[in-house]
């Protein structure tokens, strides 16, 4: 299960309201990389495969390929402001160790492959 807060879910929608190609959902993902191992993966997609689960959370499409769902289960998305920004950030229960910044992370089976020049 992913959760993602109401103050993201917000967020989303309205970035997903201003994309040009219809029936856009949310993608999120893994990929192996960053300073830690494994890089996570959010953005906008309209491409479906074989190999994604569907998810409803909060009125928005969220698809996650069945291969990522391991280390993204039970991961939470929120969206904080912070001075005249904001950004999304994720708390990841898999993850036993993660970067400074909060985009990269490994879990405890898998070190995944850490970016050489971090």
């Amino acid at each position: 299960m992913i959760s993602i807060s109401e103050t993201a879910a917000d967020r989303l929608k309205e970035m997903l309201s201003q994309q040009e190609t219809p029936n856009m959902f949310l993608r999120l993902g893994v990929a192996p990389g960053g300073c830690t191992g494994f890089s996570y993966a959010m953005g906008f997609d309209d491409k479906e495969s074989d190999e994604d689960i569907y998810m409803d959370i909060q009125d928005m499409k969220v698809v996650v390929e069945k291969e990522n769902l391991k280390y993204l289960n039970g991961l939470e998305i929120d969206f904080e402001e912070s001075g005249m920004s904001g950004g999304f950030t994720i708390h990841n229960p898999n993850a036993v160790a993660t970067c400074g910044c909060g985009s990269s992370f490994r879990t405890r089976e898998e070190a995944g492959v850490p970016d050489k020049d971090c």
